[in-house]
């Protein structure tokens, strides 16, 4: 079997053990710095960083940004690309949850030190990934409060 490294980069399980030396593309085991060169949503970008040929997404590891589909989605990856977008990220990332089930690279995004993803929580931009389930997001519209997307 011949696995198509351009449509998964991110190598995980059996494959990191049968096509790791294969593999054209650095693996990302530890933290890297990069750029963040495009915003997709409130919770997933694509950077780039010296030591891969080609940029490539990756999600926050904790945090849950409502679709772009869904109320506040808009909301979120505006506000997301206006403090982010074009600057560079130090990318934490946990060997032990590198990938998530759609291939992308998770980390913790931090700008000049600050978790982006807490940053986000607080702005009422995302929730944290252990409340993903309620998804339940300020109404935009009215302005957020402290506590607006927590369940009473």
């Amino acid at each position: 079997m011949t696995l198509d490294f351009v449509k998964k980069p991110e190598l995980v399980g059996e494959d990191l053990d049968l096509y790791f030396w294969q593999s054209p593309h650095f693996q990302i085991f530890e933290d890297v710095h990069g750029t963040v060169v495009r915003v997709h949503d409130g919770d997933t970008l694509t950077i780039r960083i010296p030591e891969r040929d080609f940029d490539f997404p990756i999600r926050f590891n904790n945090s849950a940004a409502p679709e772009l589909s869904e109320r506040g989605g808009h909301e979120s990856r505006d506000w997301l690309k206006g403090v982010i977008e074009g600057r560079a990220i130090d990318v934490i990332i946990d060997p032990d949850n590198r990938v998530e089930k759609w291939g992308r690279l998770l980390g913790e995004i931090r700008s000049k030190g600050i978790d982006m993803g807490l940053i986000s929580h607080t702005r009422g931009q995302s929730v944290p990934w252990i409340q993903r389930k309620d998804m339940v997001f300020p109404d935009f519209k009215v302005g957020w409060k402290t506590g607006d997307w927590e369940k009473s």
